[in-house]
């Protein structure tokens, strides 16, 4: 799991992290507790889209926060993504956790600064 938190002076843009075709879109509604929280991913508001590609297949979460209070997705079931392609954005202070299988090394640490569309968080073994 890789949780990017987003303070509300960052670009809130979210981008797919692989290439592949976008199986599910789930979005589900709950509370707004600070995005940094640790339960956060399990009670606040948010959309899931799974991503499979060619070898490995994700789970992108946009997660609301306590500022941020809408989350809007542009792409839906059956869809393409290219790898670095925006998908959606979260308003305002949240986080967006990207569920990747352990066949996947983690290339950020805690506390690392990451840029959308720059910077590679994992790379397939």
């Amino acid at each position: 799991l890789i949780s990017i938190f987003l303070s509300p002076l960052d670009v809130h843009i979210n981008r797919s992290p692989i290439a592949g075709k976008i199986t599910d879109v789930s979005y589900t509604k709950g509370k707004f507790l600070m995005a940094t929280d640790e339960k956060a991913s399990l009670v606040n508001e948010q959309n899931a889209l799974t991503i499979e590609g060619s070898r490995i297949t994700i789970v992108c979460k946009q997660i609301a926060g306590i500022l941020a209070r809408r989350i809007i997705c542009w792409k839906h079931e059956g869809e393409l993504v290219a790898l670095g392609e925006r998908f959606g954005l979260i308003k305002f202070s949240s986080r967006t956790d990207v569920i990747v299988p352990p066949s996947v090394e983690v290339l950020v640490t805690p506390g690392m600064r990451v840029k959308g569309g720059t910077t590679v968080i994992g790379r397939l073994n």
